[in-house]
């Protein structure tokens, strides 16, 4: 059974980007204080472009988590879909693509809003030989990922923790039943997620779901 992550090519951008990230620590911390509390979606840009030059990468772990997720649930699905917020410098997608790899093939569709950071995530996916599997999406969130080529099998919530709940309220409709959607950073940013959290803890909303003590918080939902 192949393990594309355990190749040399992606093993290596990876290794090369979690060195890097590991620099961003403190400024991770005063971008948060900068930014904490409500973040609406015309702050948005001003948000990301002051976090242009920062990693924000999921953890190792985190990373290895989103590859066994996305492997055991589209596993037999050669049109699998994978979508992605917060693309930043393709970190997690490096992992979501190597289990579609994996697994025969699907496609993940991927939204930054800052263009340089877009640019860098597609050489490094290139790079890591994945960027036939990837669409990667210039621009606002709302925008870019309207237009979906299908149903979505697991969507990853990794930009500004404020816009999760309206972002997904936006993509409901196009969750496939049995979809899994992983919220990063819930621990974090426990405050500007509470709304989201609310959201997909509450059976009546249609999701089942559960805190996972990952890094900075990992919250796991399924789509009923």
């Amino acid at each position: 059974m192949p393990a594309t992550l355990l190749d040399d090519a992606p093993r290596t951008v990876l290794n090369r980007l979690f060195t890097a990230a590991d620099q961003d620590g403190p400024a991770l911390l005063a971008l948060r204080d900068q930014f904490s509390g409500e973040v609406d979606v015309s702050q948005a840009a001003v948000a990301a472009e002051a976090a242009a030059e920062i990693y924000m990468p999921v953890a190792p772990e985190v990373g290895q988590l989103l590859y066994l997720l996305t492997r055991g649930l589209t596993r037999g699905r050669d049109a699998a879909l994978v979508v992605e917020f917060g693309t930043s410098f393709g970190i997690s997608t490096i992992h979501l693509a190597a289990a579609l790899r994996d697994n025969g093939g699907g496609r993940v569709v991927t939204t930054e809003l800052v263009e340089t950071k877009a640019h860098a995530a597609r050489e490094n996916l290139a790079e890591a030989g994945l960027a036939d599997l990837v669409d990667v999406r210039i621009g606002d969130a709302f925008e870019t990922l309207r237009d979906l080529p299908g149903s979505i099998d697991l969507l990853l919530l990794d930009g500004w923790n404020q816009l999760y709940l309206p972002l997904l309220r936006l993509l409901e409709p196009s969750l496939a039943p049995g979809a899994l959607v992983v919220a990063d950073d819930v621990t974090l940013f426990a405050e500007e997620t509470r709304g989201y959290l609310d959201h997909v803890h509450d059976p009546a909303n249609g999701y089942l779901s559960t805190a996972l003590p990952f890094d900075d918080g990992i919250d796991l939902a399924i789509r009923l």
